[in-house]
């Protein structure tokens, strides 16, 4: 009976000790996006734009970044209030299957954490992003829920980059279709 009572004082001592000492901190959802372009930069709080993608109501610091984009209000709503059903068994399978891979190396060069020297965290961040956005979204995600999704506090935007993939691809809309029908139908069908 001593034997099993200190067995089990000893185990909850470990269990308390470990917590305290390898105590890792819960990441937290992504704060802020940074906009590199050039040599400039500009900063968007996620809450903002989560606001204006609600509401239709922007900060003056948004409303001049919106305002540089070109597109209107209207369109830029609309895009971030765009929601794809994705169930996040289907959604898991690709960011894991070779072309979500493949996809996610590739888009790592255009969102990544500030910092990243590699692309592969670069890639891991974003399938986090993307379970985590579906899970925030019940099943659904949106770019809000994506960057909301994020692991770090800041997302950087590398508008160069995106720049470089919109000149090889004619619209977004057809890599987002490609990336969202093609591979889905034949991982339903696995």
């Amino acid at each position: 009976m001593k034997f099993s009572k200190f067995l089990i004082i000893k185990i909850f001592f470990i269990l308390i000790s470990s917590q305290l000492l390898f105590n890792v901190s819960k990441a937290n959802a992504a704060e802020e996006i940074k906009i590199i372009y050039n040599i400039f930069s500009r900063t968007i709080k996620v809450n903002s734009l989560k606001t204006f993608a609600e509401e239709g109501y922007s900060t003056k610091q948004l409303k001049k970044i919106l305002k540089a984009s070109g597109s209107s209000n209207k369109e830029i709503r609309s895009v971030l209030n765009k929601d794809f059903d994705i169930p996040i068994t289907i959604a898991s399978k690709l960011v894991y299957s070779e072309i979500g891979k493949i996809f996610l190396t590739r888009l790592s060069s255009i969102i990544h954490p500030p910092k990243a020297d590699d692309e592969r965290t670069g890639m891991l961040a974003l399938r986090a992003s993307v379970v985590q956005g579906i899970n925030i979204g019940n099943g659904k995600i949106n770019l809000i829920n994506f960057f909301e999704g994020y692991p770090t506090k800041t997302v950087i935007l590398d508008v160069n980059a995106l720049s470089k993939v919109m000149n090889k691809v004619e619209s977004i809309s057809e890599l987002l279709e490609f990336f969202t029908n093609s591979p889905l139908e034949k991982i339903k069908t696995n």
